[in-house]
């Protein structure tokens, strides 16, 4: 198992490469795993990716991909020469198969996205779907197991139903990670580390309570030892 801070990834969802760069700085060691996605992406932020990577840090780029499968699979055998460690994917059957042919014998790790943590049970079914949230992420994972997908992108509470299903060897990444007292914003879907920990994640996304934080490297730190108090504990 890693080590707890190597099971920390914080979002940097931030608007441009001097904000990222800002806190990367200002994280120091205390952090080694960075998820990029659209914002930063878009923003000059797959290039940063690389620098991240060349110096050692580890980088999930988180672009959901979901086109067709010849799109799909090139995207992925890109992000692969990269160096990324996990790259996420919609978890549609089509889209899931396209990723795994493209990341081929790669160190590259793909991640379906089951159902999106602001999404509730209203929310499927304003979409057009006859599912529960919680039915909805245990049919994809078990097609995405199937397939031979990496991990999955769940909430802590929906890794608690999946880790007896989909046994050890699939790795689960929970977003929607607030420390105790920290504001819930557009999730609502949320646990804390301990939670997520203890329900059986692999690694924790945390964004806003880090880099929004008057101190990031201290609320990392805080972070880590809730995951790492939380680690002894399921032990």
């Amino acid at each position: 198992m890693e080590q707890p801070r190597d099971r920390l990834i914080v979002a940097l969802d931030l608007p441009s490469i001097d904000a990222a760069e800002a806190v990367i700085d200002r994280l120091g060691d205390s952090v080694t795993f960075y998820k990029i996605g659209y914002q930063l992406a878009f923003a000059g932020g797959l290039a940063l990716a690389e620098k991240l990577i060349f110096k050692g840090r580890r980088v999930f780029v988180d672009l959901k991909l979901h086109d067709i499968g010849n799109t799909v699979e090139k995207g992925v055998e890109s992000v692969a020469r990269m160096g990324a460690t996990f790259l996420t994917v919609h978890a549609y059957p089509q889209t899931m198969k396209a990723a795994v042919a493209g990341r081929g014998d790669s160190n590259l790790r793909i991640l379906a996205v089951t159902v999106l943590t602001s999404y509730d049970d209203a929310d499927l079914a304003a979409a057009g779907y006859d599912f529960t949230v919680s039915e909805l992420v245990a049919e994809r994972a078990a097609q995405a197991h199937d397939i031979g997908i990496d991990g999955l992108v769940c909430s802590a509470e929906e890794a608690a139903m999946l880790r007896p299903k989909i046994g050890p060897g699939m790795v689960l990444v929970t977003p929607g990670i607030r420390p105790s007292g920290a504001e819930v914003g557009d999730q609502k879907r949320v646990k804390t580390p301990r939670d997520a920990i203890r329900a059986g994640a692999d690694y924790l996304v945390v964004g806003r309570p880090i880099v929004a934080a008057k101190d990031p490297r201290a609320a990392a730190d805080g972070i880590v030892a809730e995951i790492a108090a939380a680690a002894d504990e399921t032990a």
